[in-house]
């Protein structure tokens, strides 16, 4: 039987695998996974790494799959015996989860015979883009938070199933503390939270008997949506609600109208009814630059629903990211494409800090020169050789940003901050004509 995903490729990698076993050509290649800078981002989170392990460890070719490629009469008996037997063996190195990485630097190394790391090209590419783009957007959300609560709401406005299951993990791995997407919680024991939609309160005839029935049902759980009808007096009636049954209220939630005008106002009427510990949840249309904004206007908010900006990661909805040869038969591979130039030869990356501790910059040295570095081996000879727990590479990415400077942080980053080249590959990179 087959991996699911051993067709989730393009074409044109059977049509290449094809043509190198046909011709011999299956000594060792290097390909190097990495992000071309965008100017939007500063820096980059480390996210599906995992994902990519268990793919590569499950793919394979099943009787289904073989008879579909050869139904089309594009390829060879050779080729299709050669995919029959196929198993990833190959070496696998890679930036750990939870790891900030900057444009420009290798964070996926592959070296495998020419066509096992050619046929992985598309799932690669495919795994790893959306979890790095969430996990990237929910750290630059954490990192203006100033300590107020972040969840992810965004499980269905994301582009598929897969896609608000990788959103949740991400966001979380990021710092969020929870996520609305059930399945999510299952799968990766995430924490889970919810309140309630308007459909609710507007299937009773009043708003009041909404409360009452949600906060009788979910003492523990009364967060209430105020903003229906009209925010005020929905505040006003969770907080009589809330008086009447004895049930302390949790929060509201807002999500819709001037929440900078209106959430100091609810504040000041769950306040003055004794209720100082309830907090404010704010949802709809949130981001990065929506929470900043709001926060540095001293709004009092304590907790904020981030979805849809979320989980397409609005500002920047694809990483202009690459799966390049680097190394054949241990022979530098490079493009000189105008805008597109790679470097050769398989890299490492060390990460160099100031006197105060904070991220300086990161060096990238072919890896037979710095053989230690950012990039671990992940994979040995196709059998997965890591594993952190979601909690670990939590610490991590809180770890990470506490040590990058002010000026990373910044939400609009005036140009991207790009590692240098070490020696060797300096020298190497001038001797091919890459570099002048």
């Amino acid at each position: 039987m087959g991996s699911k995903f051993s067709l989730l490729t393009d074409l044109y990698e059977f049509t290449m695998a094809q043509i190198y076993v046909e011709k011999g050509m299956e000594e060792e290649a290097v390909f190097e996974f990495f992000v071309r800078p965008d100017g939007k981002r500063a820096y980059y989170v480390m996210a599906g790494t995992q994902e990519l392990l268990e793919v590569l460890d499950d793919f394979c070719f099943g009787e289904d799959e073989i008879a579909y490629l050869e139904q089309s009469g594009e390829f060879s008996q050779k080729f299709l015996d050669y995919l029959r037997d196929f198993r990833f063996s190959g070496d696998v190195w890679g930036m750990v989860e939870g790891e900030v990485f900057l444009g420009g630097e290798p964070v996926v190394s592959v070296r495998a015979p020419l066509p096992q790391a050619q046929l992985v090209e598309t799932i690669l590419i495919n795994t790893l883009q959306h979890p790095i783009l969430v996990a990237t957007k929910a750290a630059r959300c954490m990192s203006v938070a100033e300590g107020t609560t972040l969840v992810d709401f965004g499980l269905r406005r994301a582009h598929g199933k897969d896609a608000g299951m990788r959103a949740a993990r991400s966001s979380y791995i990021a710092g969020f503390a929870g996520t609305s997407n059930m399945l999510a919680g299952k799968e990766y024991g995430i924490p889970v939270f919810g309140t309630m939609a308007h459909s609710f309160i507007m299937a009773h005839e009043r708003e009041e008997e909404a409360f009452e029935r949600f906060m009788r049902r979910y003492p523990n759980n009364s967060i209430l949506l105020v903003d229906t009808y009209d925010t005020i007096e929905g505040t006003k009636k969770a907080i009589e609600v809330s008086k009447r049954l004895g049930i302390p209220l949790r929060g509201v939630r807002l999500d819709s109208g001037d929440i900078q005008s209106l959430a100091p106002k609810v504040r000041r009427m769950l306040d003055s009814a004794g209720l100082d510990e309830a907090l404010i949840l704010v949802s709809g249309g949130v981001d990065e630059f929506v929470i900043a904004d709001l926060l540095a206007k001293d709004v009092p908010i304590d907790a904020w629903g981030v979805g849809t900006k979320l989980v397409v990661s609005e500002d920047l909805p694809s990483l202009d990211c690459a799966y390049k040869l680097v190394e054949y038969k241990g022979k530098p591979r490079f493009k000189k494409s105008k805008g597109k130039v790679t470097l050769p030869m398989q890299k490492q990356i060390k990460r160099e800090w100031d006197e105060q501790g904070l991220f300086k910059e990161d060096v990238v040295e072919m890896m037979e020169a710095m053989p230690e570095g950012l990039l671990q081996k992940v994979m040995e000879k196709g059998k997965i050789c890591y594993r952190d727990s979601l909690d670990q590479i939590r610490e991590r990415v809180a770890k990470r940003l506490s040590h990058l400077p002010s000026h990373m942080l910044e939400l609009q980053p005036a140009k991207p901050t790009l590692p240098r080249l070490g020696p060797k590959l300096k020298t190497l990179a001038k001797e091919l004509g890459i570099l002048s």
